[in-house]
């Protein structure tokens, strides 16, 4: 489903909201989009950290990813447009 990205960023919204539900679409900012390809290359450096077979990898990864994903949701959620609310369709 497309998302509103008719009008420009204004400051401090990274991300479209959702159409439809709770949270944020895709970034509309170039921060939006640096902040989600900072978070895609984090977990491909935790995978290898996973895979590097050092005791104790996979719990530090996975400690590692809880970590990131719940600052992902944070930041994503204070730079949302409109903030995070239900979504049901146009306004």
């Amino acid at each position: 489903m497309p998302h509103d990205t008719s009008r420009q960023a204004g400051p401090g919204e990274w991300f479209a909201p959702k159409r439809y539900g709770y949270g944020s679409g895709l970034p509309i900012a170039w921060q939006g989009w640096a902040l989600l390809a900072a978070y895609v290359l984090a977990l491909a450096g935790m995978a290898l950290i996973d895979g590097s077979g050092m005791p104790g990898g996979h719990a530090l990864a996975l400690g590692l990813v809880l970590i990131a994903t719940t600052c992902l949701l944070i930041i994503a959620a204070r730079h949302t447009r409109g903030g995070w609310k239900w979504r049901w369709g146009k306004d």
